[in-house]
C-alpha cells in the first residue's frame, strides 16, 4: 500500500502561483495530479514517469510544470499564471507503467491521496 500526503494548496489572485507538493510512503512509476472543481468530473492534469517523462493537459499547458525528486519519492506541481477557472480540489495519484500508459483514466490509478484545495480568484 502506497500512502500519498499532499500539502501547499491555499488562495490565490488571478495571475498567482502555487506550488503543490506530494510525498509518497514509497517509490512508483507514475505520479500524476489530477483535478475536480464542484460539480465537475476529475480531470487529469499533468504526469510524471520514473524517467521524467511527462505530459499535460492542454488546459494547463505552458503554465503548470511537474516535477519529481525520486530520492524523497516526492512529486511537485509548480502552477504559474493561475485563473479562476484552475480553482478545484487536487489530488496526487500514483501507480504502474499502466497507468501512465492510459493517459488520465483515473480508475488505472492504483493510489490516490485526501487533495489540498486551490482556490483562485478574479
Amino acid at each position: 500500500q502506497v500512502q500519498l500526503v499532499e500539502s501547499g494548496g491555499g488562495s490565490v489572485q488571478d495571475g498567482g502561483s502555487l506550488r503543490l507538493s506530494c510525498d509518497a510512503s514509497t517509490f512508483t512509476y507514475c505520479m500524476a495530479w489530477f483535478r475536480q472543481a464542484p460539480g465537475k468530473e476529475r480531470e487529469g492534469v499533468a504526469r510524471i514517469n520514473s524517467v521524467r517523462a511527462v505530459y499535460y493537459a492542454e488546459s494547463v499547458k505552458g503554465r503548470f510544470t511537474i516535477s519529481r525528486d525520486s530520492a524523497k519519492n516526492t512529486v511537485y506541481l509548480q502552477m504559474d499564471l493561475l485563473k479562476p477557472e484552475d480553482t478545484a480540489l487536487y489530488y496526487c495519484a500514483a501507480g504502474s507503467w499502466n497507468s501512465c500508459s492510459s493517459g488520465f483514466r483515473a480508475q488505472e490509478y492504483d493510489y490516490w491521496g485526501q487533495g489540498t484545495q486551490v482556490t483562485v480568484s478574479s
